[in-house]
């Protein structure tokens, strides 16, 4: 694979021997501060890199070259392993004794910060990257409640994700206000299939919260209702999905239309772009995005795979026409050298960056920098016609 490296957000592989004080689920801010307020130390985790730490923090996260000194109270020190020397002042972890856990939940340098609010879902998409489980997960909205308040307010955007976040309904929105409450200066995009919001109380309830910068990316898959609602395997699904479009626009929410581009969605490419330019020419941004090999994509490759390449015209075609209508469109996920240069424009590096790599092939490709690259996952199935591009 590439040179980047993932960065490993989880592990339940933690030494917490000796450190009986942490509160059995902890989600704490780490801090390298040595002057921080005392009042605030009770709430934060001191990341120690070398011989010296302060007291009063409610525990220590000890790198491999930290080393505690005396005045800091042994039941407190979580020992990390080297995978972990990317945390940094500002970050949000979690951590759990009991199981051996810890888990970055946000890291205030990255770009990509995104929490998933529950894993149900009543999709069932074809290529879902987190398949959906029938579980009672609503503890992950009280961390999430916790979370927010530690994020640092100059934070760009943070996201949330599914499962589907509007099936918790009240505490969906207790959620986007939260954000707005704490967070506000940092953009919010949620990823929904916008089936909910068919309720326009609920969508005007989304609305009447008036979250300064908050973008819904709603999935539209084909301009056939049947097409779009076999690949969501759920029936009557394009229905209400743009008829919750409808409802957030009139009340004055953004969308963002998605389209992953697989064998069920490109032969229809075009024809989508234009009921797009015709219909829901008022939508906020269109986003065509490449295929993740994740989750269910793995089992249903047969019928989702197909090169970049061997849709390349369709695609050129569709943003033509969704730029000519003047919407606004990117591309995400996609490799450079697979797309025609006249569309270069509209990629974007969109890939979260502890899950990005790049290939062999990519060495020596003059626009590199420029590429989104591959997901991790792609090392499954990836185009045999990467090539990288002369300067």
């Amino acid at each position: 694979m590439g040179e980047h490296q993932m960065i490993t957000l989880g592990s339940r592989k933690i030494d917490f021997a000796a450190a009986q004080e942490i509160d059995p689920r902890a989600v704490v801010r780490v801090s390298t501060d040595f002057h921080r307020p005392l009042p605030l130390r009770a709430r934060e985790a001191f990341l120690v890199r070398g011989d010296d730490a302060p007291a009063g923090f409610a525990s220590y996260l000890v790198l491999p070259n930290g080393r505690c000194p005396d005045n800091v109270a042994t039941q407190r020190r979580v020992h990390l392993p080297p995978e972990f020397e990317y945390l940094d002042d500002g970050d949000v972890v979690r951590l759990v004794p009991e199981r051996g856990e810890i888990r970055t939940l946000y890291r205030r340098s990255s770009h990509h910060n995104s929490f998933l609010l529950t894993e149900r879902c009543n999709n069932y998409c074809l290529m879902c990257s987190q398949p959906p489980r029938d579980v009672n997960d609503d503890w992950i909205v009280d961390e999430i409640l916790e979370t927010i308040p530690l994020i640092d307010p100059d934070t760009g955007e943070i996201g949330f994700t599914g499962g589907e976040p509007t099936l918790l309904g009240g505490r969906f929105l207790e959620l986007v206000q939260a954000c707005k409450s704490y967070l506000p200066r940092t953009a919010l995009h949620i990823l929904t299939n916008g089936r909910s919001f068919s309720d326009d109380a609920f969508a005007q309830a989304l609305g009447s919260l008036h979250h300064h910068d908050l973008m819904l990316g709603i999935p539209i898959y084909a301009d056939l209702p049947h097409v779009h609602d076999y690949i969501v395997q759920a029936d009557g699904a394009f229905d209400e999905t743009i008829r919750g479009i409808l409802n957030l626009k009139r009340h004055g929410v953004r969308v963002e239309v998605r389209v992953v581009l697989h064998k069920q969605t490109v032969s229809r490419l075009p024809a989508l772009a234009a009921f797009l330019a015709r219909n829901l020419l008022f939508v906020d941004h269109v986003a065509l995005m490449g295929l993740e090999m994740m989750g269910f994509t793995r089992a249903n490759l047969d019928a989702l795979w197909i090169d970049p390449d061997d849709y390349r015209s369709e695609l050129t075609e569709a943003i033509g026409i969704l730029d000519r209508a003047r919407m606004r469109v990117s591309l995400y996920n996609a490799q450079l050298c697979l797309t025609d240069q006249s569309i270069w424009r509209f990629a974007k590096r969109s890939i979260s960056d502890w899950k990005q790599e790049y290939m062999p092939e990519c060495d020596g490709c003059a626009v590199k920098e420029e590429c989104a690259g591959f997901f991790a996952s792609a090392k499954h199935k990836y185009s045999d016609r990467i090539r990288p591009i002369a300067g």
